[in-house]
């Protein structure tokens, strides 16, 4: 192993204690971000949940480098301006949409509501958003999703295609994203989100959210029924709800 790696990746790596084993944290890394007008430079980071503690970044590399990690799915974060110190800041906890962040799919509104909190936050001047990868189909998993998809072809909402497969209408988990967000900053924050379950998850770890951001946007007739269910089976704040609730 090269020295100069470990010496280099030593100082970016921290550990967090986590109640599902350790969260390795690593970065932040320069990344440029094209936007819809011009570009933005956020920092980057990674965290990859482990069941074992590793003393150095020496062992952490000899044994990440023996796991196929392609295999398994990482979250990240990205921040934009002085997250840790900032009076004000506005974060996003995304959830993975694979068809809609990647393939523009107008079945949902995901795709939509990733780059337009990444504006929002650059527009603000100081945030961070945390993409969520365990977290596709609401936590089901890819495939589950798609043959969710082929019952709401059928006549069923999302809600009732879960559950007719035997998942929960909503299986996320946000614990992990919330304690790298306290590592990454103590001070305040506002949500952006029309979900009530992000806003309690973060009340309930503690976290001082000074505000709720609504995020509605690119309805069309063939996500309607999608954000509908979302408000009327889901409890999504509807879109006329007051912000600051």
């Amino acid at each position: 192993m090269h020295t100069e790696a470990v010496s280099i990746v030593d100082h970016k790596i921290r550990v967090i204690e986590s109640d599902k084993g350790i969260l390795y944290l690593v970065g932040p890394i320069q990344l440029p971000v094209k936007m819809e007008e011009g570009e933005a430079i956020f920092k980057w980071y990674c965290w990859l949940l482990c069941d074992e503690k590793l003393d150095d970044a020496e062992q952490i590399i000899e044994k990440l480098s023996a796991i196929n990690l392609a295999e398994m799915q990482q979250s990240s974060v990205l921040v934009y301006g002085d997250f840790e110190q900032a009076e004000e800041a506005w974060i996003r906890m995304h959830s993975i949409c694979h068809t809609g962040d990647i393939f523009g799919s107008k079945r949902c509104d995901c795709g939509y509501q990733l780059h337009e909190s990444m504006r929002m936050i650059v527009e603000k001047g100081t945030g961070a958003l945390f993409y969520l990868a365990n977290h596709e189909g609401r936590g089901i998993g890819l495939f589950s999703k798609a043959m969710a998809y082929l019952l709401q072809e059928k006549g069923y909402d999302t809600v009732e295609a879960n559950v007719e497969l035997g998942f929960v209408d909503d299986a996320r988990s946000y614990s992990d994203a919330i304690r790298v967000l306290k590592a990454l900053r103590s001070k305040p924050v506002s949500l952006i989100t029309n979900n009530p379950k992000k806003l309690d998850a973060l009340k309930a770890a503690g976290l001082d959210v000074a505000n709720r951001i609504p995020l509605w946007g690119d309805r069309s007739e063939y996500n309607e029924r999608y954000l509908d269910t979302k408000i009327n089976r889901s409890g999504h704040f509807a879109a006329s709800a007051c912000p600051n609730e």
